[in-house]
């Protein structure tokens, strides 16, 4: 049963699973201490700020409270409950996870199966430390950029490749005043109806792209909309816009704690690609970070192209699978290593095409169905 607790092996720490809305404040206040004593938290993912404004949208969050043998909390983490599985708060769309823990004190794996969870899952963790390694299955980059001084210093660090790209944004920019007239940038607005526009136009680059539709659930939309309109000084969403006359031709709206900015959704308009909008876009963002007090903007996970032209450094991000069954972890596994080598064979691209075509069956059936 939900808040029961569940006493580590060793006898010394114990857990429990407690809905969000029942934190105590003396719990909440506890999130903040340990990641305010945590370097390795400073992404806003980690912020309590976000797991509300999950359960906000409708999404119940449930929180796994690790206390040490005083009965003080040492750990936390937040995630979705699906029977006797946890994931991390936001799945699928949280670019880092994990518990949150003081500097050198985290949890065991075994002590965030709380109240009859079996398993608990993790796509993007950022590793708590050496007891996690038996449980990661695989890991990848997540770029960052050092953006403290603004753009004068970043070009000081950039690779030639990303100096290059920011002197191309510099052209494209002078070329679209040229062509279409002056153009506008906003690193911090709240605009609703700038944030419908970047989620129209994100929907589209999914469906051209044959990508799995991140706003298909109405929920994520609430929850970018709630994002918007969190103005906390230490948490909140930020929309960074770029306009030619009322036309928006590029945006991205992601979230911030502190000196931190998680570049989360970037989108440009097609009909100006030929002008490089996504790299004015971020050329800008680096350029009036100073504003806002960011000293570092995170990419997150993988090294696509322009992660890798852009980025000044990074951490690694980790795939793990915490169960206390062997069988279980054999199964998941063996799944994943299928599927990773479906991916990197030459039969994928087919195979992507296959997947596009039964997504767009699936919705027109959907769509000609009699309503009930």
């Amino acid at each position: 049963m939900t808040g029961e607790t569940n006493p580590s092996p060793g006898g010394g720490a114990r857990s429990r699973l407690v809905p969000f809305a029942e934190l105590s404040v003396q719990e909440i206040d506890a999130w903040h201490e340990l990641r305010a004593d945590n370097p390795a938290l400073d992404s806003p993912y980690f912020h309590p700020g976000f797991a509300a404004a999950v359960q906000a949208s409708g999404r119940p969050v449930s929180v796994v409270v690790v206390r040490d043998s005083a009965g003080a909390v040492s750990g936390l983490l937040p995630g979705h409950r699906q029977g006797a599985v946890l994931q991390p708060v936001g799945w699928p769309g949280a670019d880092f996870q994990g518990p949150v823990f003081a500097t050198g004190r985290a949890p065991s794996p075994a002590e965030l199966l709380a109240d009859g969870l079996r398993v608990v899952e993790f796509d993007h963790l950022v590793r708590p430390g050496p007891d996690f390694d038996p449980c990661i299955i695989s890991s990848e980059p997540s770029p960052c950029i050092d953006t403290s001084g603004g753009l004068d210093d970043y070009l000081g660090r950039a690779s030639r490749s990303g100096k290059d790209k920011m002197k191309e944004a510099r052209r494209c920019l002078a070329k679209a005043e040229r062509d279409y007239g002056p153009v506008r940038f906003a690193i911090d607005v709240v605009d609703q109806d700038g944030l419908t526009r970047l989620i129209e136009l994100k929907r589209d680059q999914y469906r051209a792209t044959g990508s799995r539709d991140y706003f298909a659930q109405s929920g994520h939309i609430q929850l970018m909309h709630r994002l918007l309109h969190t103005r906390e000084p230490a948490f909140g969403g930020v929309l960074s816009t770029v306009h030619i006359g009322d036309c928006l031709m590029a945006a991205h709206f992601g979230i911030r704690s502190d000196h931190v900015l998680h570049w989360w959704f970037p989108v440009y308009d097609p009909v100006y690609a030929q002008l490089s909008p996504g790299w004015i876009l971020l050329r800008e963002v680096i350029a009036a970070a100073p504003e806002l007090g960011i000293r570092r903007i995170d990419l997150g996970r993988g090294y696509d192209e322009y992660k890798r032209r852009a980025s000044t450094g990074g951490t690694s991000v980790h795939r793990a699978f915490i169960t206390n069954s062997s069988t279980r972890r054999m199964l998941h596994s063996g799944r994943h290593a299928v599927v990773n080598t479906v991916k990197m064979s030459p039969l994928a691209p087919g195979l992507r095409k296959v997947t596009r075509r039964m997504r767009g069956v699936k919705l027109s059936g959907r769509l000609r169905s009699p309503q009930p």
